[in-house]
């Protein structure tokens, strides 16, 4: 495998993707945990520069070594750490200093890299360019968030529109039968330590819908007084809903009596046919009762992945986030990449839009707290047949 190229390409799209932003768009956080551009250029560049040339490189010169603290997320075994909420509260280092900061990584990097490098090492830089990929994502994200928050809606993209996809409502829904299926990643590709040990489900026979729900979905659920029933809700998501005056999906809108909905292309009236999108797990399953219909699991959802289209939203199961049977971490810091974060989050399965190229796979296991819609979550639903 060519990694020096694989290096500079993933590398290069970070930056491309900051490209139509203005200087003050960097350094905004706007909540807990919405974390500022320049943030993500700095964090990313120092996993390379903490677990692959420091640990590695005898020659490697470090750029700062202040940067160890601000852009370290949350290694504790790498040292102390700035806390999230304070990541936009630093006016330096000034965004051509985290610019400066990744050349100067990079340079160092093109010259390890010219070189071959044992397997093991090879993982942990695989690790990094996934890891990097992930924060992609995240920027986007976020992103669309410090924007939408803005409340003169400025476009991220200033040119054309987001593409319609059109949802097919009369599709019909996905039958599986009852059986033992084969869970977890298996092969020669990349996978996070949390998607092993592949093992062995028993699944009653269900039904998952082979489409997203989709804005007119959700609209009816609204127009009909989903949020003000509380038999539809949790209880913990029934007090998030008052405490928090939640009414509608993220980005949602209603501007003289019409649905407007924030996208990355600015504010736009709502794309009926589109996947509904930013809502939290508790959404989600107050939905889904109010369908009369529920969450799958990730297993049912994984079992039959292969059956349906996934791709537009991260999916919520009604699975919390626990290991497998086997699950092992990693060796040393990066082993604190999942595990540890294996309490009180449920899972998505799938991918967005906002997902980067070549960074999605069916064994892919997202997790969230139930309250977080910040990212491109959306809804797929299933029932149990014949039980």
């Amino acid at each position: 495998m060519d990694y020096l190229s694989q290096y500079r390409k993933i590398r290069g799209l970070t930056l491309s993707l900051c490209a139509p932003l203005q200087k003050e768009d960097f350094v905004v956080q706007p909540a807990q945990n919405i974390s500022p551009p320049k943030w993500h250029l700095a964090h990313t560049t120092w996993f390379f520069e903490t677990f692959i040339l420091k640990a590695n490189m005898p020659t490697y010169q470090e750029f700062n070594t202040a940067y160890n603290f601000l852009f370290n997320s949350y290694y504790e075994s790498v040292g102390d750490h700035a806390q999230q909420a304070g990541r936009g509260h630093f006016s330096r280092p000034t965004v051509e200093e985290i610019i400066a900061y990744r050349e100067h990584v990079d340079r160092f990097m093109d010259l390890f890299l010219a070189e071959p490098i044992e397997e093991d090492l090879a993982e942990t830089l695989i690790l990094g360019l996934h890891h990097e990929q992930q924060h992609q994502e995240l920027l986007l994200t976020d992103l669309k968030y410090i924007l939408g928050n803005n409340p003169l809606f400025p476009p991220y993209f200033t040119a054309g529109k987001e593409p319609e996809k059109h949802h097919l409502p009369d599709d019909k829904p996905i039958l599986m039968p009852e059986g033992i299926y084969e869970i977890g990643h298996t092969g020669e590709g990349f996978c996070f330590d949390n998607e092993m040990k592949k093992h062995k489900v028993y699944l009653q026979e269900y039904a998952i819908d082979s489409q997203l729900i989709s804005n007119r979905d959700f609209l009816e659920f609204i127009e009909s007084g989903g949020y003000q029933e509380f038999r539809f809700w949790h209880s913990e998501a029934w007090e998030w809903l008052k405490e928090n005056k939640v009414n509608s999906p993220l980005y949602w809108h209603k501007i003289n009596n019409e649905w407007q909905e924030y996208t990355l292309w600015g504010l736009h009236p709502l794309a009926l046919q589109q996947p509904v999108c930013h809502v939290s797990y508790y959404e989600a399953a107050a939905f889904a009762a109010w369908a009369g219909m529920r969450l799958p699991t990730e297993e049912e959802w994984e079992a039959a992945a292969d059956k349906f289209n996934w791709g537009r939203r991260w999916e919520w199961t009604g699975s919390a986030y626990l290991p497998y049977p086997g699950f092992q971490k990693r060796e040393g810091a990066t082993g604190e990449y999942n595990g540890k974060f294996m309490i009180n989050q449920m899972v998505l399965r799938g991918a967005s839009d906002a997902t980067a190229k070549g960074h999605s796979r069916k064994t892919y296991r997202n997790f969230f707290h139930p309250a977080a819609r910040w990212q491109y979550s959306g809804i797929r639903l299933a029932q149990t047949i014949n039980l």
